[in-house]
């Protein structure tokens, strides 16, 4: 029972033309405690992904299976695919896959009616992990547990490291905005400018200054005026000079 609650974990989406091998592919996986959706053509596959195809589809043929009407909200594990369908073949599909930055770690699975080597050969040079003859047998899908197994393997640690990465980025922002903070701060060591440590005078006090001053002032004007001053200058009253 803990075998099969752990391989029921694994999402296997199925892509085929055929309706035939579809429901038979479907019931071979179910078997296996797979969970399964089918899809019937490359381009349904990719929107199911999460991708967008700009390619026209019938909008009358049924594109996913009754249990899944919308983009999976569960992981897809594998993708297991016809090579011979009209419109996006398997092999397309298969770059289409590998050449996103999201999906290429999802592994791909061909199967075929006719063997042909070159074509074996290319699907597994482009990045499929198996290929398949049909009629596809349960003793073949036991080949699918180690590929998903592996890709979940890989998929975790790939989480991990994000994890530590964006751990060690926010403490390096953190770091940064204590430093701008301790340099920001002012030294209680450093000399105050004087406008700030000198108190400044009140208003009464501003009144008493400029008084003051007045009175100086005045002061001065009156010396200027005294008698003693005038004695220092020369005085000629009643004296007339001729030349």
């Amino acid at each position: 029972m803990g075998m099969a609650a752990a391989e029921s974990q694994f999402h296997v989406l199925a892509v085929d033309d055929s309706i035939i091998d579809r429901k038979l592919i479907e019931r071979l996986l179910k078997t296996s405690s797979y969970q399964v959706t089918t899809v019937d053509s490359g381009s349904k596959a990719l929107e199911f992904l999460g991708l967008r195809e700009n390619e026209n589809t019938n909008p009358s043929t049924p594109s996913v299976s009754p249990n899944h009407n919308n983009h999976q909200e569960v992981e897809v594990n594998l993708v297991i695919t016809d090579y011979c369908m009209p419109g996006m073949t398997g092999y397309d599909l298969l770059k289409k896959i590998k050449e996103s930055s999201s999906l290429r770690n999802i592994p791909v699975v061909i199967m075929s009616s006719e063997n042909v080597p070159s074509r074996i050969s290319r699907c597994l040079e482009e990045g499929a992990e198996e290929f398949f003859l049909k009629p596809v047998r349960l003793s073949d899908l036991n080949k699918l547990k180690p590929h998903m197994k592996k890709t979940k393997l890989k998929d975790q640690r790939q989480v991990t490291a994000e994890e530590i990465e964006n751990s060690q980025f926010l403490q390096q922002q953190t770091q940064q905005i204590l430093q701008n903070d301790q340099q920001q701060a002012p030294n209680p060591q450093d000399p105050q400018p004087e406008s700030e440590s000198r108190p400044q005078p009140t208003i009464e006090q501003q009144q008493q200054s400029l008084q003051q001053a007045n009175n100086n002032k005045r002061k001065t004007m009156e010396q200027g005026l005294s008698p003693e001053t005038d004695r220092t200058r020369p005085r000629y009253s009643g004296i007339a000079t001729v030349v």
